[in-house]
């Protein structure tokens, strides 16, 4: 499902005008955006959390020149669903995809 798609099942199932839909569909994930990359994590009440996870400084090996690469610390984007979202794709009876 496109970003498109899910602002025609908001249109459908709202009534909201879809240029108003697009507006606050563009608006949510700009504000999830800027406020990860502030640093802040946004957790939606029987949806989920979107966090940033840490990711360790670690030696990788570069296989073309065989040489050792430090990757630094860095940060992320995930989504962690919650229990109501588990539950629900749990008991779910249509396969996953298109």
């Amino acid at each position: 499902m496109t970003k498109a798609d899910v602002i025609n099942e908001i249109n459908k199932k709202t009534g909201i005008d879809k240029s108003d839909v697009q507006a606050t569909v563009e608006a949510f994930f700009s504000v999830v955006k800027t406020s990860m990359a502030d640093g802040q994590n946004i957790y939606v009440r029987g949806f989920g959390s979107f966090i940033n996870k840490k990711r360790a400084k670690k030696i990788a090996r570069n296989i073309s020149t065989n040489t050792a690469i430090v990757i630094e610390e860095h940060y992320v984007p995930s989504f962690k669903p919650s229990k109501l979202f588990l539950e629900k794709i749990k008991k779910s009876t249509k396969p996953m995809g298109n």
